[in-house]
């Protein structure tokens, strides 16, 4: 009975929302699902459901549980080292104008450091940066670009220095790297993508996806990019046979659109 309780769950919510809890893996999301129900008291999914269908608050707050919310800047320091270092200053050489995809940007983190680092190689003004996410909420926080303490302990001192400001126990991002990117909604395994794109970034979501969705995901990924176009992933996301995927690997975590 639990389990179809679960299985109407999943039904409506892909009808109400157009998410499809099925390309998620099942015992996390059932778990993490479960906990957010007794919170509120609701003995079923069923009841959950009723509740969800008259209440925005607890609406919101069920995506946000769904979407994983985790960011810092300069996450991994030294991929973003990589990026700064050799890929950008390629990717210049080839394209005179970067496009930049932010795919599932949560609350703004990563496509703040892309505009940075594109901002310290004298390129920000030669690119353009989209940063889409499925929760509509984060994307509201990332516009704002005001963050926590400890959002920003990766980041470079100098870069702290240009690009932030400090209010009270927060740090605003500059007005500069706040128009420079463009934040839209978009559910990943649903809407089209754009491009192509000179690099895409998506780290440490796919983790959360059925092998089915992140094999969806890495064929789209690839076909938005340019060819010698890079997709920059997670630290727990390594793409094995990416060649399937008419990728190669470039570096660790970093797989370049193969040109034929």
């Amino acid at each position: 009975m639990e389990d179809q309780d679960f299985a109407w769950f999943v039904q409506k919510i892909k009808e109400k929302t157009g998410i499809d809890l099925n390309q998620y893996k099942e015992a996390q999301m059932k778990r993490r699902l479960t906990t957010l129900r007794l919170k509120h008291g609701y003995s079923t999914f069923h009841a959950y459901m009723d509740a969800l269908q008259t209440d925005q608050k607890l609406m919101n707050e069920f995506l946000d549980r769904m979407t994983i919310n985790v960011s810092e800047f300069w996450r991994n320091p030294v991929r973003w080292k990589s990026l700064e270092e050799r890929f950008i200053p390629e990717l210049l050489k080839e394209s005179p104008r970067l496009r930049v995809w932010s795919a599932a940007c949560s609350t703004g983190e990563e496509p703040y450091t892309m505009a940075m680092i594109l901002d310290q190689l004298g390129a920000l003004d030669r690119a353009s940066i989209t940063a889409t996410d499925l929760d509509s909420k984060v994307l509201e926080r990332a516009k704002t670009g005001l963050y926590p303490e400890r959002s920003v302990r990766d980041v470079p001192q100098s870069y702290l220095k240009s690009y932030f400001t400090r209010q009270d126990d927060q740090f605003r991002v500059s007005d500069k790297l706040m128009r420079a990117v463009n934040f839209q909604q978009q559910n990943l395994l649903l809407d089209r993508f754009g491009g192509p794109f000179d690099i895409i970034v998506c780290r440490n979501v796919m983790i959360y996806f059925t092998d089915e969705a992140k094999q969806q995901l890495y064929r789209g990924f690839s076909k938005a990019l340019r060819p010698g176009g890079l997709l920059f992933v997670g630290s727990t996301e390594q793409i094995f046979s990416p060649g399937q995927y008419e990728l190669e690997t470039a570096e660790t975590f970093f797989y370049r659109r193969i040109s034929h």
